[in-house]
């Protein structure tokens, strides 16, 4: 059985996203310049659509960390979607069964001192790697 994800959204918080690659295989492992381009163009054009601030991001081989404010326009859980329905399209191969994951982790940052540590994770996180 699936357990239900509970989201606290729409308070005004920023968000620490996770998600991962489909089976958290390791797509961005040999990721070419291209394919890093089309992700952070992207990541732009889903924050122009959905009015949202993009405070740090992190590509790592399996998964992708961000701290994201809630759009202005939309919800947080359709931008994701589109985010990845759109980077799906342009990066997944013709051999993949899928890329991403479905789904996401999101840890809501009600502090300034909170948002600064996952700042602070997201730079370490491919140093300690």
């Amino acid at each position: 059985m699936r357990k239900v994800l509970t989201r606290f959204q729409e308070r005004g918080d920023f968000h620490f996203i996770t998600f991962s690659c489909y089976g958290r295989r390791p797509y961005f492992d040999c990721i070419s310049r291209r394919e890093c381009l089309d992700l952070e163009e992207e990541l732009e054009q889903t924050r122009k659509r959905y009015a949202f601030t993009v405070s740090g991001y992190v590509v790592m081989p399996e998964h992708v960390h961000m701290l994201i404010s809630e759009p202005e326009r939309g919800n947080l859980a359709a931008a994701l979607q589109v985010f990845k329905q759109t980077t799906a399209r342009r990066l997944k191969s013709q051999n993949m069964e899928a890329f991403w994951q479905a789904r996401y982790y999101d840890f809501n940052v009600f502090t300034e001192e909170k948002r600064v540590e996952k700042l602070r994770y997201m730079h370490r996180n491919p140093v300690q790697r």
